[in-house]
């Protein structure tokens, strides 16, 4: 997850610079980019990150490398490193945001309701002069 505050060359430089090392001592498998997306919680007064995904096969020592050099990077928010089986299928992205729901209004407003009518409501007691 990288600092969305950066501009995206520096963030692709990031990037790049993880996907070489990798490439230098293992093999990328797989490399996807999310994009920016609104993070669950902030890290660093930050509510959104760009998500950089990259699935591969390496060594432990470039895992140790890898890790020492994300902890120091201006720039990463926050990285995971996880061990999977080769069989193991990949991720496909999450979608960026989900449509409102049913009882959601919308930034445009509530606008009107199919289920009342035009005017004033009788049953309270209302006129249309009010």
């Amino acid at each position: 997850m990288l600092d969305p505050e950066l501009d995206a060359p520096a963030r692709d430089a990031l990037a790049q610079g993880a996907r070489g090392e990798i490439e230098g001592a293992g093999t990328l498998k797989q490399e996807n980019t999310w994009g920016l997306r609104k993070m669950a919680y902030e890290i660093n007064h930050r509510t959104e990150a760009d998500y950089r995904w990259l699935r591969f096969e390496a060594p432990s020592s470039l895992l140790d490398s890898l890790d020492h050099n994300l902890k120091i990077a201006d720039g990463v928010l926050r990285f995971r490193i996880f061990k999977v089986d080769s069989d193991t299928p990949t991720i496909v992205p999450p979608a960026t945001a989900a449509p409102p729901g049913p009882r959601e209004r919308t930034a445009q407003g509530a606008g009107p309701r199919e289920d009342r009518g035009p005017g004033p409501r009788e049953d309270r007691g209302e006129s249309a002069a009010e």
